[in-house]
């Protein structure tokens, strides 16, 4: 699935890595806790979380997780843009909960990784 759809069905608005959106996400991860993000081994892996800070684009940088949706209205701060421009890293904000948006991407075709 590619990143763009993601924006669509999560009624999202792509914060930066705008020329990213052609990307293909096979797996999806949520969760606010980094460190069991750091386990994931996988790739083509999507973030889903609530923790809207610089944590979580280092997190995704060391993961090799191109695309990080932030939920529940979450707002990236411009260091967090900073860092993820740099690092290719799309940011995605959408008004749904955490529950909701990994319910629409799994009805979407998107696989959870566990």
């Amino acid at each position: 699935m590619k990143i763009s759809e993601f924006k669509d069905i999560l009624s999202g608005k792509v914060v930066c890595g705008a020329h990213l959106l052609d990307h293909d996400i096979e797996l999806a991860f949520a969760s606010d806790l980094m460190s069991d993000v750091l386990t994931i081994t996988e790739d083509n892996v999507l973030l889903i979380t609530g923790l809207a800070n610089i944590q979580a684009i280092r997190t995704a940088e060391m993961s090799n997780i191109h695309c990080v949706i932030l939920v529940r209205n979450k707002n990236a701060s411009c260091e967090m843009v900073r860092l993820a421009e740099e690092s290719d890293i799309v940011i995605i904000e959408t008004p749904y909960t955490l529950f909701r948006t990994s319910g629409l991407l799994f009805n979407a075709g998107l696989s959870p990784i566990y």
